[in-house]
């Protein structure tokens, strides 16, 4: 069982293990959590730096923030963790350059909910991770698959650079996008994937369906769409049924929902569709996409439309969510593709009938 994964001792154990001055890379809500993690474990921190441009002789969680040439000055034997996420080229390839001259470990921390995903963690899920890794439709994604749940184990940021597959192959070779769909975007931000889709559509499409619950982000979103016809933007959060949940507002991307939030509108998608049918749908809404999916029952019962969920907020969400698309539509074929990222962010499941 779990043949396909070759990776067992943490992140935190190699850490706690190696002795040599561990420094933070980052600042933020990354590392506060990393942080969070290494005092609960008893892991020492030497020290935080920075990319040069934000270094300002500030501090950061009681640590000054130094640049890493400062350190190198002084240390010739050292750790680093990285604290923040990457998701584009330059800065990959920046974090790979300093992976060559240092031992580079990436924690892997869910983005909602609580725990660590461990090897003991695989262990205990064995059972439906082996059920996923059967469901999956090609070898390709049967190898997104086994390199995501090695790198959340190990914090080795090697097993994504060999799985990484560019936005646009995923649009054209498994979504197939045509100038006839009817689109669903929840956690639609400020429309960016929208005009991802209507760029490779040339402007075509039915109608347009976009949730988007931060107020800056929604506002945003009506900008964009405003003098575009047949969209219809919704400010509520993607809900399994109509009500009221409380929502918490933060920086950029990631607000969502909180105990700690104010009470905002929830939708679902059968309410919004009221029957009708949809050909697409996206969800990725911060840890939501259970609710998010059980909301979309009816439509994907019904109409089986392909689907883009993001698999990466919740450390269940990696075998919880393909289980639960395949008992809502068995005809699905279900696949897995990351895109670029450190950590294992915008990693997502496409499922299309077959």
């Amino acid at each position: 069982m779990l043949s396909f994964i070759t990776e067992t001792k943490t992140a935190w154990e190699k850490l706690k293990e190696d002795g040599r001055p561990i420094y933070i890379y980052g600042m933020g809500d990354g590392a506060e959590k990393i942080m969070r993690v290494f005092r609960e474990k008893s892991i020492p921190v030497a020290g935080i730096f920075a990319s040069d441009d934000f270094v300002r002789g500030h501090a950061f969680a009681g640590f000054p923030v130094r640049k890493l040439s400062d350190i190198e000055a002084e240390c010739d034997d050292f750790i680093i963790v990285l604290a923040f996420a990457a998701g584009y080229q330059s800065l990959v390839d920046k974090i790979v350059e300093i992976g060559k001259k240092h031992t580079l470990i990436v924690p892997d921390v869910p983005v909602a909910g609580g725990g660590l995903f461990t090897y003991d963690y695989c262990l205990e899920h064995a059972e439906t991770l082996e059920t996923v890794y059967r469901l999956l439709a090609d070898n390709e994604s049967r190898k997104v698959y086994a390199n995501i749940l090695n790198f959340k184990i190990s914090g080795d940021y090697h097993h994504l650079l060999g799985v990484t597959t560019p936005k646009t192959e995923i649009y054209k070779k498994i979504i197939k996008l045509t100038p006839n769909e009817v689109y669903v975007d929840l956690g639609a931000y400020n429309g960016d994937t929208i005009q991802e889709v209507l760029q490779l559509t040339h402007g075509k499409f039915i109608r347009i369906y976009a949730m988007e619950p931060d107020r800056k982000n929604f506002k945003k979103l009506c900008k964009y769409v405003n003098d575009m016809q047949y969209i219809n933007a919704y400010h509520a959060v993607a809900w399994c049924k109509d009500t009221m949940v409380p929502f918490a507002t933060k920086a950029g991307r990631q607000s969502a929902v909180s105990a700690f939030g104010q009470e905002m509108e929830a939708r679902s998608v059968d309410s919004i569709l009221e029957g009708r049918a949809a050909t697409l749908i996206k969800m990725d809404v911060e840890g939501c996409e259970r609710e998010a999916l059980w909301g979309a029952s009816q439509t994907i019962a019904h109409h089986a439309p392909r689907l883009m969920v993001s698999l990466y907020h919740r450390n269940e969400d990696i075998f919880t969510l393909p289980l639960l698309i395949h008992q809502l539509q068995p005809s699905y074929n279900l696949y897995i593709r990351h895109q670029l990222y450190i950590p294992a962010w915008e990693t997502n499941l496409y499922a299309i009938k077959g």
